[in-house]
């Protein structure tokens, strides 16, 4: 695991450009049994411990009917991460890929995003299972998983096409 401002051998940092508002708005808090990076999953388990995800005024009522659905795809904001390396050594193993090829914390815009199985709806949050963020993890948006749903448009001429 990758300490606060460790460089692995072959990893490449950059000076980020300065941050400009993309007008994003924090609906929630997540709480989960972690306080510590080194202690967080890797990646969430369907069978992890429970999580709470707590949802702020006024997006309570946009919880209505998320009930229905067996998994959410929760996505957050991994406000603890650093944001500037553009190669990553994942396994401190040598071999160094592109942060676009990773899961890893570092990004650019550090998004986490982790299909939750939904273990019960409150009126102010969810219980699910699945998480792999740290406690008090800012969330930016809650989604049935897309993997529930069926495509809308049938298939169109082009659709196989590369651009």
């Amino acid at each position: 695991m990758v300490r606060r401002n460790e460089i692995r051998t072959g990893e490449v940092a950059i000076e980020p450009p300065a941050a400009s508002n993309a007008g994003l708005v924090f609906i929630g808090r997540i709480h989960t049994p972690w306080t510590d990076r080194l202690m967080c999953p890797r990646q969430g388990r369907a069978d992890g411990p429970i999580c709470r995800i707590e949802i702020f005024e006024p997006w309570r009522p946009a919880l209505d009917g998320v009930g229905q659905y067996e998994r959410v795809e929760v996505l957050y904001w991994l406000h603890l991460s650093r944001r500037d390396l553009v190669r990553q050594s994942p396994a401190n193993d040598g071999s160094v890929r592109g942060t676009f090829s990773l899961r890893s914390p570092v990004r650019p815009n550090p998004i986490g995003s982790s299909i939750a199985t939904l273990v019960q709806v409150e009126a102010d949050g969810l219980l699910v299972r699945g998480l792999d963020c740290l406690d008090g993890t800012p969330l930016l948006d809650l989604k049935p998983d897309r993997t529930l749903f069926t495509p809308i448009a049938p298939r169109q001429p082009g659709d196989d096409e590369v651009g």
